[in-house]
């Protein structure tokens, strides 16, 4: 096509087409939860059942959940389209917003496809990648309409306190903005009852999250927004332009897997503490790279201390059979994502793997002659 630019993700046209491996260090997601485990079978699922604005039960089961109005409720087939919809329900082309650095990838390709004029504010590595409040009040102007943010923060896992996105959402209010966070992550506390940002302002703050990464439910792709009600009714309306209806099978599976959330959460949980211990004995023995520890989460991002990432992780897939994801697509060229989401034992296998990588490369960085 021809006077104009083709919107896309280069983030997802990677990880759809160039991620996988046999040592898969790059998932952010648990591993995949049975459906055998859901205590259903293929005779009691239906194709068709009712869905006007989304599956009263399924609605009911979130606001239950998050102790939120029903009316503040809005599904949608998983975090990325929740916030795309957030996005497009806050703002117009040409207004502006204010998004984290660094940040992922899809949230500024959909910023972008919108026609929204991009303002930024720091995480910073030499705090933790905490945000930088100073600097996020120095770029909101009365032009800005939303501030989006990811708490467990997305490349790095740091968590934001409660206390930090109040005063977000105060500075929110007095320019007459909303806030957007993405919480997908935050599910990876594993909490009971979960405590949510939309608590801290229900009318400034909007809340999008899934079953996806926490609860290795990602093919139901269930997710959903927690907006004001006057910004619910807007979701809902744009929803109508771009999907219509939601598959039913997905929607009845999502009401059973929030009754059996406790479960699922426990098993994954678990898997998630084990694998951690791991990760961070493998970092702690590494004098190549440089890296801050989340208190929760399932990923990491470490800074490779010498030579090219991109060349790093070319040789780690092409000799090792191994994928961590590129700082590229995070705005961050000299360091790289990992997960370890995967069963125990492959999570093992993969981190010696990656330790023969790094051997490796820094092996050629000494020795031109064996890159």
């Amino acid at each position: 096509m021809t006077g104009r630019q083709i919107a896309h993700s280069p983030y997802m046209e990677w990880a759809k087409l160039r991620s996988v491996a046999r040592f898969n260090l790059a998932t952010s997601g648990t591993m995949g939860y049975p459906l055998a485990e859901l205590g259903i079978t293929i005779d009691q699922l239906e194709i068709n059942g009712p869905s006007i604005y989304g599956y009263e039960p399924l609605l009911q089961a979130i606001a239950a959940r998050y102790r939120v109005p029903r009316e503040c409720v809005v599904s949608a087939m998983g975090t990325s389209l929740a916030n795309y919809l957030a996005m497009a329900a806050t703002t117009e082309p040409g207004d502006e917003i204010l998004v984290e650095q660094p940040t992922y990838d899809l949230l500024l390709n959909t910023a972008r496809f919108l026609g929204l004029e991009i303002k930024r504010f720091q995480r910073r590595a030499e705090t933790n990648f905490a945000i930088d409040l100073s600097d996020l009040e120095r770029n909101l102007t009365r032009r800005t309409r939303l501030i989006v943010l990811c708490n467990l923060h997305n490349p790095t896992g740091a968590l934001t306190p409660d206390s930090v996105i109040k005063q977000i959402a105060s500075l929110a209010r007095k320019h007459g903005a909303y806030v957007l966070v993405d919480e997908v992550y935050r599910e990876m506390l594993y909490e009971s009852a979960p405590a949510s940002a939309f608590h801290v302002d229900p009318e400034r703050v909007i809340v999008t999250n899934s079953l996806t990464k926490a609860y290795g439910l990602s093919g139901l792709r269930c997710g959903w927004v927690l907006a004001p009600p006057e910004v619910a009714k807007h979701i809902w309306h744009l929803h109508d332009l771009h999907c219509g209806t939601y598959p039913f099978p997905t929607e009845f599976l999502s009401v059973i897997a929030f009754e059996r959330l406790p479960q699922i959460a426990g098993k994954m949980k678990s898997l998630l503490e084990r694998n951690r211990k791991l990760l961070l004995e493998f970092l702690k023995s590494r004098d190549d790279l440089e890296f801050f520890w989340p208190e929760y989460g399932a990923i990491v991002f470490p800074r490779l201390k010498q030579g090219n990432v991109d060349e790093f992780c070319d040789l780690l897939r092409r000799e090792f059979e191994t994928s961590v994801v590129p700082g590229r697509f995070f705005e961050s060229a000299d360091r790289f994502r990992m997960g370890v989401t995967i069963a125990t034992d492959t999570v093992r296998e993969s981190l010696e793997m990656l330790g023969r990588g790094l051997d490796r490369y820094k092996a050629s960085l000494m020795t031109p002659s064996l890159r």
